[in-house]
Order: C-alpha cells, then sequence, then structure tokens
C-alpha cells in the first residue's frame, strides 16, 4: 500500500546546480557523433569536428558535455531540445582558462568562444521562452566567467582615476575576449522579451547583484560601460530589488568617502543614479533626501573629484530640478567641503555654483548669499589667477547679476574691499581687468552704495594703517627698553637684526 502511494508522487527533477545535465550519456560524445557518417565528402567536415569534440571532451569534464553533444549548432536541433542544448552550451562555457599566457589552450578557447557567440546568436533571437532550468545555468555561467577577486596589485595603485595616477593608462584584462562576450549574453538575457521575471528573480538575486557591483572596481573601462548598461537594465527590469540596488551604490559610496578613496567605478555608479533620480516621483521620498545630504554632497570631499565630477554635477541638478529647495542644502554642502589648498577643486566648485545659482530662487539664495560671497571674495583675492578669474566671471552670467541687484545692499560691502585689494596690486593682468570692469558694473548698479562703499574702504584702510604704525612704535619702545637693561645671567638678550645679518 506504502508502494503504491509513493509510487503516485511526482518525482521532483534534480536542479542544475552544478551546470550538468542529468540525462545519463549512452555513449560517449565522440561516438555519438560519428555514427552516421559514411559519405567520403564528408570526411574533412567530420574530422574537422571530430578535433574539436575531442579538444572539448579532453578539456572540459565528461559530466559537463553529457547527453546533448554542446558542439551541434542550434539550427540542428528540433525546438524542443534547443533549452536542453543552450543547457549544455553554457555549461561547457563554466569552464574558466588562464589568459595570461596567450599560447596555453589556444584551441579551447577558441571553441569556447565560438559557443559563446552561439549562445548570444540564440539569447537575441528570443526564438524560445526560458526554462528554469536554463536560467540557473545562464546565472551560473556568468557567475563563474565574470565574478572575481581582483589582484591586490590593481586595488594597491588605484586612485579612482583622478589621483596622483590620473593620467596613467588604463590596464585592460586579457580575458576581455570572453567577458565582452558573457556581458553581451548576460544583457541580451536580461532584456529578453522570452524571460520570465518571476523565475529570473531567484537567481538574479541581492547576492549576485552585490557581486556585479563588486566588479565596478575594475580597471578595465571597458568592463566598467558594460557594467553600467547591465545593472541599469537590471534596476528597470527587476523592481524588486530596486530599493536593494540604492542601498547597495550608497554602501559604496559610504565606503569611498568616509574609509577608503579608492574605487574605479564612481562615475559609472553616479550615471547610473543620474538616470534613477530622473524617475523619483514628486514629493521626493525622505529615503532620497537622505541619500542627497549624506551620500551625494560628500562625494565633492575626496582629492578625486575630478574623476566623477561631470557625472556628480548631473545628479546634482537633478535634485534640484525635483526639489529646487535643496539648492542651498547644496551650497552649504559646497561651503564646508571647499578645498582651502586644492585650487583645481576650488576652480570646479565655483563652476558648479555658477550653475546652482542660474537654477535657485530668490527665497534659496537669501539663506546662503552672505556666507557664500564671503568665500568668493577669498577666491577674488587667491593668487591663483585661475580661481580669481574663475571667481570674477560669475559678474558674466546675467541671471547671477540679477539676484546681485536684488540684494545689493547686502552683497557689495562684503565684495568690495576684496575688489578694492585686487585692484591695489594683483599680480595677473588679466585678473586685474576684470576687477575693474566688476568695479565698473558696482558703480552703475547704484553709484550712492559704491560710492558710501569706497568711502568705507579708504576709512578701513585708514584704520589699518594706524595699527600697523601703532604696532610698530610698541616694538620700537619695548627694544628701546630692552637695550638699556643690564647683561645678565638668565636674562634674555634682544639682538638687533642687523648684528643677526650674514654677508652673502
Amino acid at each position: 500500500m506504502l508502494k503504491q502511494i509513493l509510487s503516485k508522487i511526482p518525482r521532483r527533477t534534480p536542479r542544475l546546480d552544478s551546470g550538468e545535465l542529468i540525462q545519463p550519456a549512452s555513449g560517449s560524445p565522440d561516438g555519438a557523433q560519428k555514427s552516421g557518417g559514411g559519405g567520403g565528402g564528408s570526411n574533412s567536415s567530420s574530422a574537422r569536428s571530430g578535433g574539436l569534440r575531442r579538444a572539448s571532451s579532453v578539456v572540459f569534464p565528461a559530466s559537463v558535455i553529457a547527453g546533448i553533444e554542446p558542439l551541434v549548432p542550434f539550427k540542428d536541433v528540433p525546438a524542443s531540445e534547443k533549452m536542453n542544448l543552450l543547457v549544455s552550451k553554457l555549461s561547457l562555457c563554466c569552464v574558466t582558462f588562464d589568459f595570461t599566457d596567450p599560447g596555453k589552450n589556444t584551441m579551447e578557447k577558441d571553441v569556447k568562444r565560438q559557443i559563446l557567440m552561439e549562445i548570444l546568436d540564440f539569447v537575441a533571437s528570443g526564438s524560445v521562452r526560458f526554462a528554469e532550468s536554463a536560467v540557473l545555468a545562464m546565472c551560473r555561467m556568468c557567475a563563474i566567467n565574470l565574478f572575481r577577486v581582483f589582484p591586490p596589485s590593481y586595488r594597491s595603485n588605484s586612485t579612482g582615476s583622478g589621483g596622483e595616477n590620473d593620467h596613467d593608462d588604463p590596464k585592460f584584462d586579457p580575458a576581455w575576449s570572453h567577458l565582452q562576450a558573457v556581458y553581451d549574453i548576460l544583457l541580451k538575457f536580461v532584456t529578453s522579451s522570452c524571460l520570465d521575471i518571476k523565475v529570473a528573480k531567484k537567481y538574479i538575486d541581492h547576492a549576485f547583484i552585490l557581486r556585479l557591483l563588486d566588479l565596478f572596481d575594475s580597471e578595465d573601462p571597458r568592463e566598467r560601460e558594460c557594467l553600467k548598461t547591465v545593472m541599469h537594465r537590471i534596476y528597470g527590469k527587476f523592481m524588486v530589488h530596486r530599493p536593494f540596488i540604492r542601498k547597495s551604490i550608497s554602501t559604496i559610496f559610504y565606503r569611498f568617502v568616509s574609509e577608503t578613496e579608492k574605487h574605479n567605478g564612481i562615475s559609472e555608479l553616479l550615471e547610473i543614479f543620474g538616470s534613477v533620480i530622473s524617475g523619483f516621483a514628486l514629493p521626493l521620498k525622505e529615503e532620497h533626501k537622505i541619500f542627497f545630504s549624506r551620500v551625494v554632497i560628500p562625494l565633492h570631499k575626496p582629492k578625486s573629484l575630478g574623476a566623477y565630477f561631470q557625472q556628480l554635477s548631473y545628479c546634482i541638478m537633478q535634485f534640484i530640478e525635483k526639489e529646487p529647495r535643496l539648492a542651498s542644502v547644496v551650497i552649504k554642502g559646497l561651503l564646508k567641503y571647499w578645498p582651502i589648498t586644492n585650487s583645481q577643486k576650488e576652480v570646479m566648485f565655483l563652476g558648479e555654483i555658477e550653475e546652482i545659482l542660474e537654477m535657485i530662487n530668490t527665497v534659496e539664495f537669501e539663506k546662503v548669499m552672505v556666507p557664500l560671497f564671503l568665500r568668493i571674495s577669498c577666491c577674488i583675492n587667491s593668487f591663483h589667477f585661475q580661481v580669481a578669474e574663475r571667481a570674477l566671471f560669475l559678474w558674466n552670467n546675467e541671471q547671477i547679476v540679477g539676484l546681485i541687484v536684488q540684494n545689493r545692499r547686502l552683497i557689495m560691502p562684503i565684495v568690495f574691499q576684496a575688489l578694492e585689494k585686487n585692484t591695489r596690486g594683483h599680480w595677473n593682468p588679466a585678473v586685474l581687468n576684470l576687477t575693474i570692469s566688476v568695479k565698473r558694473m558696482f558703480s552703475e548698479m547704484d553709484e550712492e552704495l559704491f560710492l558710501s562703499c569706497l568711502a568705507q574702504s579708504q576709512e578701513e584702510e585708514e584704520r589699518l594703517r594706524q595699527a600697523v604704525e601703532k604696532r610698530n612704535e610698541a616694538w620700537k619702545r619695548l627694544e628701546t627698553a630692552a637695550s638699556h637693561q643690564p647683561v645678565g645671567r638668565n636674562i634674555a638678550i634682544l639682538v638687533s637684526p642687523l648684528a643677526t645679518s650674514i654677508a652673502c
């Protein structure tokens, strides 16, 4: 009775965890393919295909290629067997090779690449809906070929493509001929209309996504570009994974800003986020605002900002378009992370300030105009001519000039002293001419206020001159008093500067 009940229970199909076909082989792969020959005209083709089969059976495990011979083209099998053939070919491609030695396993590498191209064409054709066994085999093949830990030398020399080695040539992976094919297969697979999302999300899960994100640290720019496209398609198709992908990318940014400041894929990750931000619904969720203030703005801090500045600036503009009130938050963040000793970053910050001021409204501008123009005044007096020049170029923007005109009674007194200092003698003629031009603009803007600021500047200059004279007189009195003191033990002696001068 018990045997009868058990016989009625359907047996579970074994999962292809090892990438092998479950059907037992009826014979060796060579023997299966040799049968049916016999014509003299087919001797050369059968010998050539036999050579490929012998290569595959020698290099690849026999259990991997059991069942359907993976070297058979898709067009030579009926539609009912194409999915089994796909699994067989995917299992065969799970064998990896060492590409550091170009002369090693050349024939086997060519066989594998040929099979990868066949798989790519089959997946792109979209002729058959993918079974769960094929989805599992596809994810396993991609994981084995793509997921790897980069050598320590890569990481030790990596500065995020924006530090000391930003002019170094990029490093290219020697296995790219195979990696590119696998990335193309994964991209076609993810975007295929024959893929059932409910089945695929079992295998393209959080662990799979995390390993993909780890690959963004590759030094090969071609791989990062492929990863960017694949991750963007996964984000678009697997809606259930969207919060996890955003959280995982945020973690990478956190680690980059707070710990390592070394990562090769920050610009590509920001490009992904740039397209993601454009799809945010309004009003913005609190999660997105926290990401903006805690992740996006602190990305201005690392030294390698130049490597991803364009993508970061685009993300910030996207946020401000969605939520105009964030403009003042960005400016406060820029003032917080302002690069005092890095002139190149100062020029980039001033450029971003100009873009933000073109989009800011009057209310948000009034919140930050005083600290902002105090910093701009310091930039105007910078000895680095590019910083001073970039700060003065702000007055060439009509929208910024309009904001200054509306708030000139607060802004002009802040900036005027810096302009006067430049006029008295900046070493660069271009900066000097721009300074005179800005002063003329202020004079035409409000002559009465301009004359008032000029008078205050002259009074301040006179006060400083008197303070300097008073300080010099105090030092002279101290020197005179010290010169009349008797010389004794443990008494400091004021030595005249002339007595310590050394003739060269």
